[in-house]
């Protein structure tokens, strides 16, 4: 199961007490303090993991607490340390104060952590306070409680190429031809639920990662068919591939889903909308889809790339498209292409 979005609460580990003790050893009836600190807490830590690849193990379990510290003994003897409480999210997850609703931490790479709940600190035992005017203290300090939150978690998918457009505009099938994802395919809308990544290869040495976006509906920047959840995922991509159905069911005008989705973006997000875009007409076995592209050369004033992912024609030419907007128009369209 995908989860994008998950809520919990998450309980730092509370520190030991420190101990109130004193020497009794045969011998020595009036022994000094011999109380021993108490052990600090454990913590919750939120790390990003290379290979997880949804929030579907947070989504069963609301409450999270890590080991409290163990009390100081006699002797000196330490408390012992509560254990850490790992939470695993895939990279890409934004950790948000659910009260507050501020950004504690957005986790970009893999391997990187960051602390959501500190565990308390360990109680002072008696022998902390003993001095040459105080020799037999009863004093000690109780264990600092641990940290409490509540904690939403975001996942939004990284990659480098973003494929936008209207339910069954190709998305699914292009990406799997590109790549080796196996999203599920059919001739209905919204078959993809959630985002799905592949890496595509450009030669021996190059390469990127593609997410085939869920399709976009108009009023998705208010909610509209799940699209929050849709254009959140949209926003790490570099580059947007847009693709557009010449003869879409639903008897829709081409250039005007074209626009609709475009008002979306920039309804959702304007720096979204300014992102680097590439146009493509999908399907281009269909008739009409000639002038679909033309509609739309019309329109842009630049250029509108004709693609078909079943037959396979067009297909090197937008990898080609992809790699040269990727090194900033610079990369050489005729590179060969590993298939």
């Amino acid at each position: 199961m995908f989860v994008d979005r998950v809520e919990i609460e998450v309980q730092a580990g509370d520190g030991g007490s420190g101990c109130m003790s004193f020497r009794r050893e045969k011998y020595i009836p009036h022994g000094g303090p011999d109380g021993g600190d108490g052990g600090r807490g454990g913590s919750v830590i939120v790390i990003a993991r290379e290979g997880v690849d949804s929030l579907s193990a947070l989504a069963h379990r609301k409450f999270w607490r890590a080991d409290k510290g163990s009390r100081g003994e006699g002797a000196n003897r330490h408390g012992r340390n509560g254990q850490d409480l790992t939470i695993l999210v895939p990279p890409g997850t934004v950790v948000i104060d659910a009260e507050n609703q501020f950004v504690l931490k957005d986790l970009t790479q893999s391997e990187e952590q960051f602390v959501a709940a500190r565990g308390g600190k360990g109680g002072w035992g008696n022998t902390r306070f003993k001095s040459a005017t105080h020799q037999a203290p009863r004093e000690y300090t109780e264990g600092e409680r641990g940290e409490h939150r509540r904690l939403l978690f975001e996942l939004k998918v990284i990659a480098d190429v973003g494929l936008i457009g209207k339910p069954n505009a190709g998305k699914s099938t292009l990406l799997s031809r590109l790549s080796k994802a196996r999203p599920a395919i059919a001739d209905y809308p919204f078959t993809t639920k959630h985002p799905n990544l592949g890496r595509v290869q450009i030669d021996a040495d190059r390469s990127f990662v593609m997410a085939d976006i869920p399709g976009l509906i108009e009023g998705a920047h208010a909610g509209v068919g799940l699209g929050l959840e849709f254009l959140r995922h949209v926003e790490r991509a570099g580059l947007l591939v847009h693709l557009i159905e010449p003869a879409p069911l639903d008897g829709t005008d081409p250039l005007e889903n074209y626009r609709a989705i475009r008002n979306e973006l920039r309804q959702y997000d304007e720096q979204l909308h300014q992102r680097p875009e590439i146009v493509v007409v999908t399907k281009c076995e269909l008739p009409g889809a000639a002038e679909a592209q033309q509609q739309l050369v019309d329109e842009l004033q630049r250029e509108v790339l004709l693609i078909s992912a079943v037959t396979g024609q067009g297909l090197n030419q937008l990898t080609r498209t992809i790699a040269s907007e990727m090194a900033g128009g610079e990369e050489d369209r005729q590179v060969p292409l590993v298939s």
